[in-house]
């Protein structure tokens, strides 16, 4: 039962490799890179969608106090480059800066479609070495 599973485990990280347009043939599971299955897990660009009936807000800033720039209609999608925890809006946290502006969105509304990265992961800054930068979530 154990060498079937096992088969079956080979076979289908061949079938990956095929399909990456590399090959494992000699290579153990466990030597796949993390790289190439980020590629294949995220491909494309994050967007969101609107979720609000009324329309969205873009603020600002991430916050209910900052002004409004404009609103976004019922399922209009947008390019998202990257999101944080402020401001909860009805217990969701995230808020999600649009890509290629310096605006944002709260998430509460919108419908992530492909991975979004945490802002401090997109981009670093000197203070995000020290050791409490570190272990921050969000």
């Amino acid at each position: 039962m154990a060498a079937t599973t096992a088969r079956r485990v080979r076979i289908a990280a061949t079938a990956c490799a095929v399909l990456m347009g590399g090959s494992l043939l000699g290579a153990s599971t466990a030597q796949a890179s993390p790289s190439s299955a980020d590629t294949v897990a995220h491909p494309k660009k994050p967007y969101g969608i609107v979720l609000a009936r009324s329309g969205l807000n873009v603020r600002q800033y991430p916050s209910t106090d900052s002004s409004v720039k404009y609103v976004l209609p019922y399922g209009a999608k947008r390019g998202l480059d990257c999101k944080i925890r402020a401001q909860l809006i009805h217990g969701d946290p995230i808020w999600y800066k649009l890509r290629h502006s310096n605006f944002w969105i709260s998430g509460r509304y919108t419908k992530a479609v492909g991975h979004v990265k945490w802002c401090k992961d997109v981009r670093p800054s000197a203070l995000n070495n020290t050791a409490k930068a570190q272990k921050a979530m969000g």
